[in-house]
């Protein structure tokens, strides 16, 4: 495992995943000033877990620590980039690359084959697990156990929920555009929907009104789940937004319901007692 110092020296790499191109020209940069940031590993299941880390710098800690869920593309540019974003506003941000064991984002340049051939090969049990040693390790090294949420966005969206059913010390969660019903396989025994009397942790969900991969009469479902099971849970949808409408980095970008949904996240993490340091 790097130490704190190896950790800031060694940047990250960046780039985004292949099979995300080309670029919209409405991708957005976060510079570095005044936070650092840097790659580590974290001990996790037998393996060293590699993840992306960004944090406010000059402040001594402990600080609320933010867990960040990959796409299906990985912990690439883009997600690094929330992290920062979420440094910038006084936030410990870690997002653990959830695939590592079965292959890398990267080495795939088509969408449909990158999920056949890799993350529909990733169990929900091994993702849930590493989340746990991920939120550990970060609490270790600087982070405030007390203080400590979950964003995802897309496949992070749908782990999102179900970690708020996983971690009875998470105090707030944020799920973007989360797959909430599907097929139940080996590696994915139980959707969004089948969880909502576990969830123990407040979850905001962001959903897209014109999102074709996830019909809204999928939300109502879940809205009902949680109504019936009394869950500390709100969702709103964006009527006009598709999916990925956070994705600045793609044509699917909506810049009216990302900022809205950037600002509800921010104000529910403060809602539940995870705020951020100035």
């Amino acid at each position: 495992m790097k130490t704190e110092p190896e950790m800031i020296l060694n940047q990250a790499k960046g780039g985004f995943t292949p099979a995300v191109a080309p670029l919209a020209t409405s991708t957005i940069q976060t510079d570095e000033h005044d936070i650092h940031v840097g790659e580590t590993t974290i001990p996790s299941q037998g393996d060293d877990l590699p993840a992306y880390i960004a944090k406010p710098a000059n402040h001594p800690g402990p600080l609320p620590v933010i867990l960040v869920v990959q796409e299906i593309f990985g912990v690439h540019e883009h997600i690094q980039d929330l992290c920062r974003r979420l440094a910038k506003q006084g936030y410990l941000a870690i997002a653990p690359e959830l695939y590592f064991r079965q292959g890398d984002a990267r080495d795939f340049s088509d969408i449909g084959e990158l999920v056949q051939k890799l993350v529909s090969k990733v169990p929900d049990n091994q993702v849930l697990a590493d989340l746990d040693h991920t939120a550990h390790w970060a609490t270790r090294h600087g982070g405030d156990a007390s203080k400590l949420a979950i964003t995802g966005f897309c496949w992070g969206g749908r782990i999102t929920w179900l970690y708020a059913a996983h971690n009875p010390q998470l105090k707030a969660a944020v799920a973007w555009y989360g797959k909430l019903v599907g097929e139940k396989t080996l590696n994915s025994p139980k959707h969004p929907v089948d969880i909502a009397t576990h969830l123990s942790t407040p979850v905001l969900g962001l959903y897209g009104g014109q999102d074709a991969s996830i019909p809204l009469d999928t939300v109502e479902t879940m809205r009902q789940a949680i109504r019936a099971a009394n869950a500390d849970a709100e969702i709103v949808v964006y009527p006009q937004a598709g999916h990925a409408f956070h994705a600045d980095y793609r044509p699917s970008y909506n810049a009216e319901a990302s900022a809205d949904g950037w600002q509800r996240m921010l104000a529910w993490f403060m809602q539940h007692g995870v705020v951020g340091v100035r």
